[in-house]
């Protein structure tokens, strides 16, 4: 009989939840499982649709996004902030798919390590999960590093609920490089849960070895959408730069305001050799090319510059209580893989002088097949429940 999985994805301001959660459906489809996709984020039409066409059934939750980027509410598709009506609307539509799809397994992207915000519907889909006459198996799905909320009691809290509610902890990074303890303080009390899956990509790639001589200079942002400080800096530094007279790539993503891309693109026109897009989908291509990358350094993006052996200066997003992406590319600094440049610090004059001392990472034997894998300990777990 096909199994079925049910995945539950939530992205609020980058994309690279969704990326994952897609990659990890693309995986599972692949081994003929029949996975829905259950996405309540912003509608990405270049992941969701690319899946689709796998086979992926795509279901689209009640939209939800966050108010800024110091996620002080969530907003509902009208832009107001979400009430107890949209919530049970929400949980309603979850639990009823739940219901329709009889999953063999049901995974939450980042739930309970992240997005406490939409516990009012996770915590249900768990209980109703346990309570079903063959209960499926309970999977989180998790990045390898955790936001530091520095709260009494709350990495306590979440191993309590992985372990009264939850199969596998699937830990998707490698730890030869970064361990999940590192960031998680209760990782022995849920130690037999955890699985290390190695990186998850959503795609293959290839180890970089191409002629970085000719090549340009890469910036990007991520889905955009607290990526105007960087892109505009990077502007102002390419005269700065020993690496000025290359021609300047600049990736916004889809989510930049429409204000600030039109600021943008209004000093992009003055300097020639330096081209503003929007979206690339051989962005993994352009990266094993360029001569140096400048990103956000998300979950992805680090990954795909490890691969690709990518001089790398890393700009890490840290507006609010947000510490993922400053603490992997500290530690990945101290392994001389990468040039930081704190947010704080970031300036024209930072960024040029970074940009140009940037050299290629040493080799590095990092486990990218985290997709695959994860889809071969899901099925692993429906094997060994049935």
């Amino acid at each position: 009989m096909t199994p079925t999985v049910l995945i539950h994805v939530q992205h609020l301001l980058g994309i690279g939840h969704l990326k994952r959660a897609a990659a990890i459906a693309g995986a599972l489809r692949a081994r003929g499982v029949h996975v829905v996709l259950a996405s309540g984020g912003v509608p990405v039409p270049q992941v969701e649709d690319a899946i689709a066409r796998e086979g992926v059934v795509v279901t689209r939750l009640p939209t939800a996004r966050a108010a800024d980027v110091h996620f002080s509410q969530v907003l509902d598709e009208a832009g107001r902030p979400i009430d107890d009506a949209w919530q049970a609307r929400r949980r309603d539509v979850l639990l009823r798919l739940l219901t329709e799809t009889a999953p063999d397994a049901v995974v939450t992207e980042m739930y309970p390590f992240g997005r406490r915000a939409f516990r009012f519907e996770l915590l249900p889909l768990l209980e109703a999960a346990k309570a079903c006459a063959k209960p499926p198996v309970i999977a989180s799905s998790v990045r390898d590093i955790l936001v530091n909320k520095a709260k009494p009691g709350r990495a306590e809290e979440i191993a309590a609920l992985v372990r009264r509610c939850y199969d596998l902890v699937l830990v998707h990074g490698d730890p030869n490089l970064i361990r999940f303890d590192e960031t998680f303080p209760q990782t022995p009390a849920i130690a037999d849960r955890i699985r290390y899956t190695g990186y998850v990509t959503d795609r293959s790639i290839v180890a970089g070895a191409a002629d970085r001589a000719n090549g340009e200079v890469l910036i990007s942002a991520g889905g955009g959408a607290v990526g105007f400080a960087l892109l505009k800096a990077a502007i102002a530094a390419r005269p700065l730069s020993r690496e000025g007279r290359r021609p300047w790539r600049l990736i916004t993503g889809g989510n930049l305001p429409e204000a600030e891309a039109a600021e943008l693109a209004e000093a992009a026109a003055r300097q020639q050799g330096l081209v503003l897009e929007r979206f690339r989908s051989d962005f993994t291509d352009l990266l094993g090319r360029c001569r140096v990358s400048v990103s956000q350094g998300g979950y992805n993006t680090v990954l795909e510059i490890l691969a690709t052996r990518t001089p790398a200066v890393i700009v890490p997003f840290a507006e609010g209580e947000e510490s993922e992406q400053t603490d992997r590319a500290r530690l990945l600094a101290d392994k001389g893989l990468l040039h930081l440049l704190p947010q704080g610090t970031l300036t024209p004059q930072r960024l040029a002088a970074a940009i140009d001392a940037a050299t290629p990472p040493p080799v590095l034997a990092i486990d990218l097949a985290g997709a695959a894998r994860t889809a071969e300990l899901i099925l692993q777990s429906i094997e060994a429940r049935r």
